[in-house]
């Protein structure tokens, strides 16, 4: 006797803990790339300036390929891409775990491990629910997958901190590597084929360029985008240097660690209640509001004295509004344009997020390696996020066509 198909409902649900899986993993691995400057210097000789342009390359890669990647996404089906996706992570991960060296670890974390996270990270998955999920539903559902999915960036940053101590940083790497393969077989559950759509179909590939005109002429999507920058800006620089910015303050070497976990304990709450308020008030509000308070925590924790706990609290906050943008910022795409090329949309909009990113990291890198401090960087920091405050206040809510669909 043959076993009765799955319902929708249970696809849905299948295709959400899936994506979180995902997630988790693709996002996880980035976030434990802080803990690995300084131990791949001291045992590998791989010098902090070349790490620290590998994670910005990293970041820049990762907004010239998400765009791409989506609109494939949006064609073809997420499930096929993200599969991709981890091959290249596991690439990237393990050419410098293979070969240590400057050029292993710019190839590898800079471009290969870019192109993994653009096509098996959360803006294929949450994509990918965005279409399964029900309009009432979507900004809910696209909330779970995100917390979901930020499990990994609580449960990675551990592991490899003890890896590190056990095995070395190559070692740490090869676990990495080896994590990355399990995207491939979760893939399968997510959207593996398009799904079908009414309307218009999705630009893909060869329609994007088109696509990304006709949404950056639209003054709120630019605004939108503009905003997304200083998520990308403050978010690569603090995973990057806050753990030798913490060891540069004489704070014990675990803490960097600590405060990386908790980050991603706290964005699981976080994000689910950032998903569920996007179904409620204007996206773009939320969001003004979440660049406010992290502008504020890092003003705080960059005026107060260096303390264990001020870090944890400090930790805590940022973590609760580290991913929040993500759902919302698709939430905001989708009221506008729909759900038919959310992929490319969010990575058109997401790769001014990797710009900023690139410069976080890399500037944040090129100002250590000079002076040896972060300190002028934390004024930066602030002006950057109150902008994005601004941009997205100033933002009006969508018009009666783009808000029916």
């Amino acid at each position: 006797m043959s076993r009765p198909a799955p319902s929708p409902r249970a696809i849905l649900w299948i295709a959400i803990l899936s994506a979180a899986a995902t997630a988790s993993l693709a996002m996880g691995i980035r976030q434990t790339y802080g803990l690995l400057l300084l131990p791949l210097a001291a045992e590998q000789g791989v010098a902090p300036w070349a790490f620290g342009l590998a994670v910005a390359l990293h970041n820049l890669v990762w907004g010239v390929a998400q765009p791409a990647s989506g609109a494939m996404a949006d064609k073809h089906g997420s499930g096929r891409v993200m599969a991709a996706g981890g091959l290249f992570y596991a690439l990237g991960c393990g050419l410098p775990a293979l070969w240590p060296s400057n050029t292993a670890v710019l190839l590898g974390i800079g471009l290969f491990s870019g192109i993994g996270v653009a096509c098996a990270g959360t803006g294929l998955a949450l994509a990918a629910i965005g279409r399964l999920a029900p309009p009432e539903k979507r900004g809910e559902y696209i909330g779970i997958a995100s917390a979901g999915g930020s499990l990994g960036q609580a449960a990675m940053v551990p592991v490899t901190f003890a890896s590190i101590g056990w095995f070395g940083a190559t070692g740490a790497l090869a676990m990495l590597a080896l994590a990355a393969l399990v995207i491939v077989p979760v893939a399968r559950n997510i959207e593996w084929r398009a799904t079908p759509r009414s309307g218009p179909p999705a630009a893909g590939l060869a329609g994007l360029p088109a696509l990304a005109r006709r949404a950056l002429a639209d003054r709120d999507f630019a605004l939108l985008t503009g905003g997304f920058f200083a998520c990308g800006f403050q978010l690569a620089f603090l995973t990057t240097h806050l753990p030798s910015h913490l060891s540069l303050c004489g704070m014990p070497a675990d803490l960097g660690m600590t405060a990386l976990m908790l980050i991603g304990l706290f964005n699981i709450p976080g994000s689910w209640a950032c998903g569920w308020i996007s179904s409620r008030v204007k996206p773009e509000a939320a969001l003004g509001f979440i660049y406010l308070l992290r502008t504020v925590a890092i003003a705080l924790f960059a005026a107060a004295t260096p303390s264990a706990w001020g870090t944890m609290l400090f930790a805590a906050v940022m973590g609760f509004v580290w991913l929040g943008t993500v759902p919302l910022t698709s939430a905001a795409i989708a009221r506008r344009f729909g759900v038919g090329d959310l992929g490319a949309l969010y990575g058109v909009c997401f790769f001014s997020h990797q710009i900023g990113g690139f410069l976080g990291a890399g500037a944040g890198a090129l100002l250590f390696s000079a002076v040896g401090s972060y300190a002028a960087f934390w004024p930066v920091m602030v002006a950057v996020g109150l902008l994005a405050s601004v941009l997205n206040w100033m933002t009006r809510a969508p018009g009666a066509r783009a808000a029916a669909v």
